[in-house]
């Protein structure tokens, strides 16, 4: 384990040194965020950065730790990750349209469910211990969750840093929950965590505000969908609690992303339209500069993470009302930063309204009108200070 360590801390150096070297491509390239309405950038930035962690990524597991993945799969993965980056790169300097981005997904996963064979098969009902068995649905579930996971991270990459920090923490805590709680023998899943950590560690440096490079859709798209799959690899047959588990650890871009599917669907407007009402938009727009946002984010999403924790750690009785709490908590969050709009507070409300109709039944108030007898309370007081003068 010691070995491993020390192998991730080599991790890191060779990200922070192979960066600098992404960075004059890009501008070789043309891979180049302008600035524009929809940007936070105020001059040009090169936009590849993911380039990096993908050639770190697999310098960790095809040389330094090769000896701790099957080669079949391991092979399976860069293939279908390849095709992820090459589609994000393709995007980054010739902007590609968002059907031809999605055909280039759909294939990765393609890649992923029949030739590396990572799938959904089957789902334990809580409680029953009941097996579902999913049939053919498991193609079109494992495509769904690929591309769920793949395209959240690439919405939140709105702010410097903002994606790179959020699965940071995301990854960390999939590869604590995989060696310490879920007692896999495949121990190469939390280790491949660790090392596209160790990746992002070494890259957030760079991307941090003021960023001297971007992500892009080639490091987004890549981080995203490496994600989708390794979540994946653990849910071959999924268990309510590990079902959940990983949903709950990317709690902030799917939230981000649900929210802004149903806020461009109230507002009639395409889902893939973007907008500027994103989670770190919303931040920004109460008041938090570019970097607090930034931070404030990476809170929300280290709580996600403890909350996950608790699942864990909680009796199957304690499950629910976990899910009830998380999800009021949530609610009020969205509603108190305004993700679907300003008018929309359902929560805060019925929250007013509850305090309102507390504060009109309360029989220790009194009402005095003008011209009318005075309270017992304020008789009180008078008597009192007539004795006192």
């Amino acid at each position: 384990m010691f070995s491993i360590i020390v192998k991730l801390f080599f991790l890191v150096i060779i990200q922070t040194a192979v960066t600098p070297f992404i960075r004059r491509l890009a501008f070789v390239l043309g891979a180049v965020d302008n600035p524009n309405a929809r940007r936070v950038n105020k001059k040009p930035m090169p936009t590849i950065g993911g380039l990096g962690i993908f050639v770190t990524f697999n310098i960790g597991i095809f040389i330094l730790l090769r000896e701790q993945f099957p080669t079949h799969e391991a092979f399976s993965i860069l293939l279908a990750s390849s095709v992820m980056v090459l589609t994000g790169l393709i995007d980054d300097i010739l902007e590609l349209k968002p059907k031809q981005k999605l055909a280039g997904q759909i294939i990765a996963a393609l890649i992923i469910y029949f030739l590396a064979g990572i799938r959904m098969k089957e789902i334990i009902l809580p409680f029953s211990k009941q097996v579902i068995t999913l049939g053919w649905w498991s193609l079109p579930i494992t495509i769904f969750w690929i591309l769920a996971l793949t395209n959240a991270v690439n919405l939140i990459d709105g702010l410097d840093g903002l994606a790179t920090g959020v699965s940071l923490i995301s990854l960390s805590t999939m590869g604590v929950v995989g060696y310490f709680f879920l007692h896999t023998k495949e121990l190469y899943i939390p280790i491949a965590c660790f090392i596209l950590a160790a990746a992002l560690l070494g890259f957030l440096p760079y991307n941090f505000h003021p960023a001297k490079i971007f992500l892009g859709d080639t490091g987004a798209l890549y981080i995203g969908f490496m994600i989708s799959i390794l979540s994946l690899k653990g849910l071959k047959n999924v268990t309510f609690i590990s079902l959940i588990v990983p949903i709950i650890i990317l709690g902030v871009p799917i939230t981000d992303t649900v929210y802004a599917m149903i806020r461009r669907k109230l507002n009639h407007k395409p889902i893939s339209q973007a907008d500027k009402h994103h989670l770190h938009h919303q931040l920004m727009r109460m008041g938090l500069s570019h970097r607090q946002a930034v931070l404030c984010i990476y809170g929300i999403s280290l709580v996600f993470s403890f909350v996950s924790l608790l699942f864990l750690l909680s009796p199957s009785w304690g499950i629910w009302p976990l899910i009830l709490g998380l999800l009021i908590a949530l609610e009020f969050f969205v509603e108190s930063v305004g993700l679907l709009g300003d008018k929309y507070h359902p929560l805060l409300n019925l929250i007013q309204k509850m305090i309102n109709s507390t504060r009109r039944s309360d029989p220790t108030v009194e009402v005095w009108h003008l011209g009318g007898e005075k309270p017992n309370q304020l008789k009180r007081k008078t008597s009192r200070d007539n004795k006192d003068n």
